[in-house]
């Protein structure tokens, strides 16, 4: 596998858009709490989430809702990392005017992403993209810096910040890989054991073998 890691410079061009269990691009970048190294991050879960546009009405919405939910995130070891192609001094200035306008603080870093390279890498712009008006894309790192999930999202539409804590929630347990999550699921929700794959386990689990509801033992 190539190292992911990558200098951010105007020459670089993207790989092909990440999938799930590819390595997560490493990069340095500054953010509204200083530089960041993506890598430094490991060992705790990351969502890095993408808008826009600095003082846009959706993403407005957006940072306020993921920051009042950041000590939540936080308390299932998950890092928030916000990110688009503004610049550092329009990232600051929009963050003061969320704090003066509507009281919240926002309390992740959110990247500046100038000359594309980090959205490029990520396959969230072609390489001839010269504008990031339509990102609104989140990848969810694991602690070994693997991607578990990615959500894309129009512009004109808002995520769900309690969805993407329901679906980190639902990544967390299934990483322990005894179990699998059914639709919907929320933390203390039945399971769903692995379909059987031999006549005996089949045999065994019945007619409902390919979908055999559980208690979660780790309710």
């Amino acid at each position: 596998m190539s190292d992911p890691t990558f200098e951010a410079c105007p020459l670089f061009q993207a790989p092909a858009p990440l999938k799930i269990g590819d390595a997560a691009p490493d990069f340095v970048a500054r953010t509204t709490q200083g530089d960041l190294t993506l890598s430094n991050l490991r060992g705790h879960w990351v969502i890095l989430f993408s808008h826009p546009a600095d003082f846009t009405p959706v993403c407005t919405s957006e940072f306020i809702a993921f920051a009042r939910a950041e000590p939540q995130f936080r308390a299932m070891n998950c890092a928030l990392v916000g990110l688009s192609i503004d610049s550092l001094p329009s990232h600051l200035a929009w963050v003061d005017a969320i704090r003066a306008q509507f009281g919240v603080v926002v309390p992740f870093p959110v990247v500046e992403d100038p000359s594309m390279v980090i959205g490029r890498a990520y396959g969230m712009l072609d390489v001839t993209a010269q504008s990031s008006a339509t990102v609104r894309a989140v990848y969810v790192l694991d602690p070994d810096g693997i991607v578990r999930a990615i959500t894309w999202y129009p512009m004109t539409v808002g995520r769900s910040v309690m969805e993407l804590m329901r679906l980190l929630a639902a990544l967390q347990r299934v990483a322990e890989g005894d179990v699998l999550t059914p639709e919907g699921w929320m933390p203390g929700d039945d399971v769903v054991s692995p379909a059987a794959q031999t006549q005996d386990a089949v045999a065994e689990a019945g007619p409902a073998w390919f979908m055999a509801l559980q208690q979660d033992a780790k309710a």
